[in-house]
């Protein structure tokens, strides 16, 4: 039997914590300058690789990492430092001076993985939520419903991942420039807050 009850805590539980409309304008952020049909791929790749990778910590669990050896504090830090990095180039516009030195070629950055997949969407936060969701549901239903949840926020994400064209019309160059710096900022923040809950569960941050 279905349990509405969980259905609608773990769907309210993952839609906070992947949060689609504060992702929307970091994916606009980072596919600035890029075509439609390159964010479409971009949104695409990221959402199923998030969706793979979140059936298979929500199959697994704490098991995934436990065999490569690797905590749960460790993959937040790591996440932390990956996505700080992500903030500085944000925040100095050297995305942009690196798409200058490469004109001639014919690629660009390609953020669907990282950070997008990894660890924006499929982050620390993510990860943990649906382990703990699948172990309160044990069992090939129980996971059934936790994947039901996965796939429906991150549909929602994707289908304003796709209509983020938008806001840059909205917004312009110039509020482009603004807002890619302000989240560049936040992301730094919220990278060092990973980093910080990392230490805290090795004992190192009060």
């Amino acid at each position: 039997m279905i349990d509405t009850a969980f259905l609608i805590t773990s769907f309210v539980t993952l839609f906070v914590i992947v949060d689609p409309i504060g992702l929307t304008p970091i994916f606009l952020a980072l596919t600035q300058g890029m075509t439609p049909a390159q964010r479409r791929a971009i949104a695409l790749r990221s959402t199923i690789t998030a969706a793979i990778l979140l059936a298979l910590f929500a199959a697994l669990g704490e098991a995934v990492l436990g065999f490569a050896g690797i905590s749960m504090p460790a993959f937040r830090i790591a996440g932390g430092v990956l996505l700080f990095l992500t903030a500085l180039d944000m925040l100095f516009e050297r995305r942009n001076k690196r798409r200058e030195d490469r004109s001639e070629e014919d690629d660009s950055e390609d953020p669907s993985i990282f950070p997008l997949a990894i660890p924006l969407i499929a982050g620390p936060g993510s990860i943990a939520t649906v382990i703990l969701l699948a172990g309160q549901q044990p069992g090939i239903a129980g996971f059934a419903m936790v994947m039901g949840v996965v796939v429906a926020v991150l549909a929602i994400l994707l289908v304003m991942c796709l209509f983020s064209g938008l806001f840059e019309r909205m917004l312009g160059k110039t509020g482009i420039t603004v807002v890619t710096r302000l989240l560049g900022m936040l992301l730094a923040a919220l990278s060092v807050q990973f980093v910080l809950d990392g230490l805290r569960a090795f004992g190192f941050a009060g």
